[in-house]
């Protein structure tokens, strides 16, 4: 049986990687918000203590990592939503998921630029972050280019925007 872009043999891995990415971000929060007193780095000694107390990490009322862990977990359950043909019946799921997965790899770029820039060094678990959802936005990207050509479909044959987005 052929696999199509929203087979569960692609969807799982990638799961499993945003939940791993939800792991290493909840370790990172749980150090920001002192409930651990050290963080593990075996690259830079104390460049993640560096990175994860800078000013970029307190800019938001919640810390950095707590957002990341957020949004692994959100694309997670994004990815294990709908069923095999989910990119034909339901794009909304797979929009939402791409959308997602861009937003983390962005951040994830700048959070690399910014580390050196503001504090001189690099974050191990920040940069393995950043590397992975990289990562699951290239893995997530056939299904997500196969659902916006279906939304394109759909709003060739008259349908409206929110209609088309919705696989209705």
């Amino acid at each position: 049986m052929h696999d199509g872009p929203s087979s569960f043999r692609t969807r799982v891995p990638v799961a499993l990687l945003a939940l791993l990415g939800c792991a290493i971000s909840t370790y990172l929060a749980l150090f920001q918000y002192g409930v651990i007193g050290s963080v593990w780095d075996p690259f830079f000694g104390d460049g993640s203590r560096k990175v994860l107390t800078s000013a970029i990490s307190r800019m938001l009322p919640v810390s950095d990592a707590t957002l990341g862990a957020v949004a692994y977990l959100v694309e997670a359950v994004l990815e294990l939503s709908g069923g095999r043909r989910r990119w034909h019946d339901r794009p909304w799921i797979v929009v939402l998921l791409g959308l997602t997965a861009a937003v983390l790899a962005c951040t994830g770029v700048a959070l690399v630029i910014a580390q050196p820039l503001l504090t001189g060094t690099f974050c191990t678990l920040c940069v393995t972050s950043a590397g992975l959802s990289w990562l699951i936005a290239l893995l997530v990207s056939r299904e997500v280019r196969a659902a916006l050509l279906r939304v394109r479909e759909l709003r060739r044959d008259g349908r409206s925007l929110v209609s088309a987005v919705r696989g209705t």
